[in-house]
């Protein structure tokens, strides 16, 4: 039989347990390097991640071309686990601050929604994919289309102004 001194002793021992697990967890040096850290970018990545800025209306066709050829290109991204090279295209003039995309690429998003929604979420699974975008400050829901170079090389293009 169980008496109320050994519940009050077993919820003690318990308390100071916990407390003593959480000053000691709290004493130890992190091991994780936040996404920030170009070292860990890089091992993360495992490969180069350049930035360009471009005006929407110099890049509207070649981003309307790359909504339209996401049904491919999602397949691709999800069995990606390597890739030599990622660029990021920023088109400041389409982010939201300014009013979002223009109508020609408004409007070819509308058509393809569910599949930049589901372009979204693979970069979101994708580790490798969602470092190397995170690492520049850019919000996967600003991710308007991606494009592959080659095998080994990925545009991607984002309604988001470089980092400052």
């Amino acid at each position: 039989m169980t008496t109320n001194r050994t519940i009050s002793r077993t919820w003690i021992h318990g308390l100071a347990a916990t407390a003593f697990l959480a000053v000691s967890v709290h004493s130890l040096p992190l091991g994780a390097q936040g996404v920030t850290d170009q070292e860990a970018v890089d091992r993360i990545v495992g490969s180069e991640v350049h930035e360009e800025e471009v005006r929407t209306d110099s890049g509207d066709d070649r981003v309307i071309i790359a909504i339209e050829n996401l049904s491919e290109n999602i397949d691709i991204i999800r069995k990606l686990t390597t890739l030599d090279r990622v660029d990021i295209i920023y088109m400041p003039d389409s982010s939201r601050a300014e009013g979002g995309p223009p109508a020609k690429i408004a409007t070819k998003l509308t058509e393809h929604s569910e599949t930049v929604d589901n372009l979204r979420r693979e970069l979101e699974g994708n580790a490798l994919l969602y470092h190397a975008i995170n690492s520049k400050n850019v919000l996967i829901q600003d991710v308007l289309a991606i494009e592959f170079d080659g095998e080994k090389n990925l545009v991607i293009f984002a309604a988001a102004k470089p980092a400052q």
